[in-house]
């Protein structure tokens, strides 16, 4: 205790003292050293004359070993009281409270009631700049002794201690903390909550979502413990939190008095693409995309921005009252009943093209009144095409008002009416018998329609494309875009029909064929393809005979091939079908026939001039008979 008054100089005196005393120790140690080999001879002749085995039990070997006079055991017991009553035990790693009794350059002095005091460097105090000498301070025990034999301290490790102490303390009892936001991180803040880096998610910093992060660092604020992971050592704090009780009353509050047609004041909390939230005063509303303007809009900022404050009314809420749908066109007039009283059927208008569907497109001549332009009214055509060959979006456009219905708010528009009816004076450009050019628009299984000029369309029945082919699909003949010359074949203005012809620019093949290919004329061809049923010739382009399976047989009885040249003689001809019949076996059947009649009529001959016998005669038909058996 006498040295702990003496302790007030510097800590360069304090270590002097220290030296000093250390130096002091080993030179008495060395006189009581020399002391004792100075009486041991003494000793020794003094155990010679005791009793060897009493001197061994009774002699103090350890006072002996140290060089130390024997003390008495009341004193040693003594001693040990008052020692365990006024000082500490400096366990390790225990956390204890200390006053600062003197504060260095770098370090601070401080007193815990132990058998030394310990030393802090003045780092761990950065964050109290105002320390001073009586202060209280928790510290820790590291080290008990360093290797010059000085106690050590830390006061950081027991604020870190004494810090997640509190913090489980905090968010045991649900208490409120205040904590410093030092910086900004990945999906929030870093804050220091009693020392120790807590983590403040972006969503629980307010109940609105936070665009800029920035404006709260360097902020003190206060929070609630939500989380601890104690094996990773990590704590989740909370801003949110506080608030929401609060606005959960005041929610409870607000919506008791709500009611469908209700108009309340709100600010805009977030926007989406297809509506807009509206904080009412802690609840939450919703704006639908189409209820906020009677017009059409691609995006809600085109009408609303952030935090803008705006009147609502209330459309609709469930039974909780936790989904309030909200409503902003409906606090003004609908266009519609706006519009002009003079505005009729028949009249011209301008808008811009909004929507574009397959079937038409939608065109706003007012703010929230729209027409509607069906494909069929953009073209004279017949032809129906998409909207968008026509008009895009964002187009400005004239019309014609077809129907107009102020009550259902629905109005019928046209583009077509305002250039002349093509059909009008139809007798006069395109009569019947005359020649024009058109370009293939569209096929379908019977036939091909063609387009002689805008809105004039015209339709080729597949068997008037051409004279001589067979045609299954108008695709086989032409193609989309192609033009044909075509002739009018037959013209109906009431039913706005019209009937064209391809083939009749051209004379007529057959005509000729008729008497090229007559029943019973000859021509040389090669065989064509071969089935079951009989082979083709292709005599020309135009004309294909068909050979029947049995009039393909050869005068040595075998059948003809494919590829192989012979004569045919045409057997049936059709005009009027293009029908073609060929055969092979009545050459050399007709050739037989001519050799039996030759030689019936020498036979005869013969017989007018011999008068030959009966039996003659039979004898020579015999004859005759075998032959043609033979050459079958």
């Amino acid at each position: 205790m006498a040295e702990k008054a003496k302790n007030e100089t510097t800590a360069e005196e304090t270590a002097g003292t220290q030296a000093e005393q250390t130096q002091n120790q080993v030179t008495a140690e060395e006189t009581q050293q020399k002391e004792a080999e100075d009486t041991k001879p003494a000793a020794e002749v003094s155990l010679k004359e005791r009793d060897p085995e009493k001197f061994l039990e009774e002699f103090n070997w350890h006072n002996y070993e140290e060089g130390i006079d024997l003390i008495d055991d009341k004193k040693l017991e003594e001693f040990e009281r008052l020692v365990k009553e006024n000082f500490v035990d400096t366990l390790d790693n225990e956390v204890v409270e200390g006053t600062v009794v003197h504060i260095t350059d770098r370090d601070a002095i401080i007193d815990i009631n132990a058998k030394s005091e310990g030393v802090i460097s003045l780092n761990e105090f950065r964050y109290n700049p105002d320390l001073k000498v009586g202060d209280k301070v928790e510290v820790l025990i590291d080290v008990r002794e360093d290797s010059t034999g000085q106690l050590i301290l830390s006061h950081r490790k027991a604020r870190i201690i004494k810090a997640w102490d509190r913090v489980n303390e905090a968010h045991d009892k649900g208490s409120i903390v205040n904590g410093y936001v030092k910086c900004r991180t990945k999906g929030g803040m870093i804050v220091d909550v009693f020392g120790i880096e807590a983590f403040l998610p972006g969503s629980q910093i307010d109940v609105k979502p936070i665009r800029d992060y920035d404006m709260y660092v360097g902020k003190t604020m206060e929070f609630k413990v939500v989380k601890i992971n104690h094996e990773f050592k990590n704590v989740v704090v909370s801003h949110k939190a506080l608030i929401e009780a609060d606005i959960e009353e005041q929610k409870k509050e607000i919506i008791g008095q709500l009611e469908k047609g209700q108009v309340l004041e709100g600010i805009v909390k977030n926007i989406t693409s297809y509506g807009v939230f509206v904080d009412l005063g802690g609840v939450d509303g919703l704006i639908h995309i189409t209820d906020l303007s009677w017009s059409r809009i691609n995006h809600p900022n085109e009408i609303v921005e952030l935090d803008e404050k705006l009147n609502v009314v209330i459309l609709d809420f469930d039974e909780d009252k936790t989904r309030i749908q909200l409503g902003l066109k409906q606090l003004s007039p609908h266009p519609w009943e706006a519009l002009e009283d003079k505005l009729q059927v028949g009249d011209k208008v301008k808008g811009k093209v909004v929507v574009i569907a397959d079937y038409g497109a939608f065109v706003e001549v007012a703010d929230g009144v729209e027409g509607l332009i069906h494909v069929s009214e953009m073209s004279w055509s017949t032809h129906l095409r998409s909207a968008q060959d026509f008009v895009s979006v964002g187009d400005e456009v004239e019309a014609v008002v077809l129907t107009l219905d102020k009550d259902e708010r629905k109005m019928s528009l046209g583009i077509k009416q305002l250039t002349p009816d093509p059909w009008t004076d139809i007798t006069a450009k395109y009569p019947v018998g005359s020649r024009h050019k058109g370009t293939v628009r569209n096929f379908t299984n019977f036939g091909v329609f063609v387009e002689l000029e805008e809105g004039i369309d015209g339709l080729i029945y597949i068997s008037d494309l051409s004279w001589t082919k067979k045609i299954k699909h108008p695709s086989e003949f032409t193609n989309i875009g192609e033009e044909l010359d075509v002739v009018v074949l037959e013209l109906d203005v009431e039913g706005r029909k019209l009937s064209l012809g391809h083939k009749q620019t051209t004379e007529n093949p057959w005509d000729k064929y008729e008497t090229e290919f007559a029943v019973g004329t000859k021509h040389t061809a090669v065989l064509g393809d071969v089935t079951d049923k009989g082979a083709t010739i292709n005599f020309n382009e135009d004309i294909v005979a068909f050979v029947p399976n049995r009039h393909l047989e050869k005068e040595d009885g075998s059948m003809l091939k494919k590829g192989e040249e012979a004569e045919f003689q045409i057997i049936e001809f059709s005009k009027e079908f293009k029908k073609v019949v060929a055969s092979h076996m009545t050459i050399h059947r007709e050739e037989e026939a001519k050799i039996v009649k030759e030689a019936v009529k020498k036979q005869e001959a013969a017989e007018a001039e011999a008068k030959p016998t009966l039996g003659d005669a039979n004898a020579k038909l015999q004859e005759l008979k075998d032959r043609m058996e033979g050459g079958k």
